[in-house]
C-alpha cells in the first residue's frame, strides 16, 4: 500500500540551506530507496520539510528508508554547516493511501506545496519536486509511477485546477494522525446515512 510521508525540520526550522543540500538529499533518497525497497512516486523538498509519496515493498521498507535518509542527511548538514544535534522534528509522519482517487490527490497535494506556499505560480516552476518528471519533459530513474498514474498528458491536466481544500485538509490530517486517508470521510458518510442525511 502506498504512503504519504512528511518529515519536518526540528522546531519547523530550515533543513535545506542550498541547492547543493537538495542534490545531496535526493541522491541519498534514490540510493536508499533502491537499497531498502521503496518505489518513489512523488516528492517535494520545501525549505523546512519534505513530502514523499512512495510504496514500500516490505513492511519495514519505509521505516528503514527514513532512518537511513535522516541519519545520512543530518550528518551531511552537521558537517558542512559546523553544527551538531538533531535536524528533524522527531519521527516522520505518514498515512496509508489505498484508493487511486486519493493517490492522485496525494500526487497533487505534494507537488502543489510550493504553489500553496506562494513560492511559485505553477507546480512546473518549482525545481525541487517531481512535477517535471511526472508531467513529462524530464527524466528521473528514481521516479516509479503509481498504478493510478495514467501518463504525462492526463497528469498535466490535473494541474489545470486547484486541489479541493477539503481534500487537502483530509490528507494533512490523516498524515498527522497516521490513519488511512479517506477513512474519516467514509466514517462520516456512514454516520450521516444512518441519520438519513447524504454527505456533501
Amino acid at each position: 500500500m502506498a504512503l504519504h510521508v512528511r518529515q519536518r525540520g526540528h522546531n519547523r526550522e530550515q533543513c535545506f540551506f542550498s541547492d547543493a543540500d537538495r542534490v545531496v538529499y535526493l541522491g541519498f533518497l534514490a540510493f536508499f530507496a533502491r537499497q531498502v525497497g521503496c518505489a518513489i512516486h512523488a516528492y517535494c523538498l520545501m525549505t523546512n520539510h519534505v513530502h514523499l509519496f512512495l510504496t514500500p515493498r516490505e513492511e519495514t521498507s519505509c521505516a528503514s528508508l527514513m532512518k537511513f535518509l535522516g541519519q545520512c542527511y543530518t550528518q551531511h548538514i552537521n558537517k558542512t554547516r559546523d553544527r551538531s544535534g538533531s535536524l528533524w522534528e522527531g519521527r516522520y509522519r505518514s498515512c496509508p493511501v489505498a484508493d487511486d482517487r486519493y493517490a492522485l490527490a496525494c500526487y497533487r497535494y505534494i507537488e502543489l506545496n510550493p504553489v500553496r506556499a506562494g513560492m511559485v505560480d505553477h507546480a512546473r516552476d518549482y525545481r525541487w519536486s517531481s512535477h517535471r518528471v511526472n508531467a513529462g519533459g524530464m527524466a528521473d530513474p528514481m521516479i516509479e509511477p503509481h498504478r493510478a498514474y495514467t501518463g504525462a498528458k492526463d497528469y498535466r491536466a490535473l494541474f489545470d485546477f486547484d486541489l479541493d481544500e477539503m481534500l487537502a485538509n483530509e490528507i494533512r490530517k490523516a498524515t498527522s494522525g497516521g490513519y488511512r486517508v479517506g477513512s474519516l470521510r467514509r466514517a462520516r458518510g456512514r454516520q450521516m446515512r444512518k441519520m438519513g442525511s447524504v454527505p456533501i
